[in-house]
């Protein structure tokens, strides 16, 4: 085998590593397919189509039941996430006091759209989103797991500027 072949193939090997030890965990059992996926998602930020694939191999399932199960969740991502993932509440609550506005003023200081979610340096990701659970602080939004209640455009701003400021140290 000529040495291009053997450097390819070591590339594979490396670069699904971390999803062959999540399989090892999960003995290759098919039936665990959803946290498999939640543990490779933690470690990708997304699922990349050939890693669905990869475990659908590795699984003995097809890839179109893989991709099924990771379509079907909202909680799982095929398209690369940044490392702040800030959803945007839309309820009625929220809608009502003015979450469309915060949402607005983010997808024009960070340079996104609804189609185009996450910034180029792979640092924030905006989602809005239909609920919350946290009317009562409304206009909510999360940056990862954190909340944030009665958000107004200038709090929202303040609070990526901190996260940038805090990115550049």
């Amino acid at each position: 085998m000529c040495s291009s072949c053997c450097n390819a193939q070591q590339e594979q090997v490396r670069r699904f590593e971390k999803v062959c030890r999540i399989l090892d965990k999960h003995q290759h059992n098919p039936s665990r397919l959803i946290p498999i996926l939640q543990e490779v998602q933690k470690e990708y930020r997304y699922l990349p189509e050939e890693v669905m694939a990869f475990i659908a191999t590795s699984l003995g399932i097809s890839p179109a039941k893989v991709y099924g199960v990771a379509s079907f969740y909202a909680n799982f991502a095929l398209k690369p996430k940044g490392k702040y993932v800030i959803h945007i509440c839309e309820g009625t609550a929220c809608h009502v006091k003015g979450s469309g506005k915060i949402k607005d003023a983010l997808f024009k200081k960070l340079n996104v759209t609804t189609e185009n979610n996450t910034t180029p340096d792979m640092l924030f990701t905006v989602q809005p989103v239909s609920c919350l659970g946290a009317c009562g602080l409304a206009p909510v939004m999360t940056v990862n797991e954190e909340v944030h209640g009665q958000v107004t455009p200038e709090a929202a701003m303040a609070i990526v500027d901190e996260i940038i400021k805090k990115e550049r140290n």
